[in-house]
């Protein structure tokens, strides 16, 4: 008989030992998907839109970004003297189609790349109009990566401030969607072409 209650006493000891941990168990993951969720909701609140910047375009001009507010963008870094430089003719070709069904597309040259922007924003626009007759907003030059990396860039890359993911610009004619409430949806890689069928569907759905 005491033989009898010992075992049920080890038994209960044990038994007693594993509930134990594995309470403690599911309070630590409790813990963390709490600290997870505490994390999500710090981002979402932190999350900026692409309404805050003001920048100066080709011509010296203030550019705000909140006059574009429930229009879709596609934000693109260009060059004038890149293998990719031919994608203007295909940007100038989207722009033309959906530029009445609140899509816009605003361009910022850059020189971060094989140093081919070097040119002036004269010279930019210049080019820009005599070669592929763009008519979509173009900024003035900025840097879109490194120290000197302008603000604009800095909402589109930082998962911080944009609250989608973080990112670098590859190289020239980068593409960066906003949604209607000007917060970053979508980063495509500079290779595909701006009338890419995900891009139409994206621009096209509600």
């Amino acid at each position: 008989m005491k033989k009898i209650i010992g075992i049920l006493g080890v038994a209960l000891l044990v038994l007693t030992v594993g509930c134990k941990k594995g309470s403690e168990s599911n309070k630590a993951e409790s813990n963390q998907a709490e600290s997870k969720m505490a994390e999500s909701k710090e981002q979402a609140m932190n999350k900026e839109n692409i309404y805050q910047f003001k920048v100066s375009d080709l011509y010296g001009s203030e550019f705000d970004f909140s006059s574009l507010k429930g229009k879709k963008v596609m934000v693109v870094n260009t060059a004038s003297e890149c293998g990719l430089t031919p994608q203007y003719a295909d940007l100038q070709k989207l722009y033309d189609q959906y530029k009445d069904q609140d899509f816009v597309i605003v361009g910022f040259p850059a020189n971060n790349f094989g140093g081919q922007e070097p040119g002036s924003d004269e010279q930019i626009a210049s080019f820009c109009k005599e070669n592929y007759g763009v008519t979509f907003p173009m900024m003035s030059k900025i840097s879109v990566k490194g120290d000197d990396k302008h603000q604009v860039y800095q909402f589109l890359t930082e998962k911080s401030k944009n609250g989608l993911q973080d990112s670098e610009v590859a190289w020239n004619f980068q593409k960066y969607l906003i949604d209607g409430n000007g917060e970053l949806a979508m980063v495509i890689e500079p290779r595909t072409l701006p009338t890419d069928p995900s891009i139409v569907k994206w621009i096209e759905s509600n």
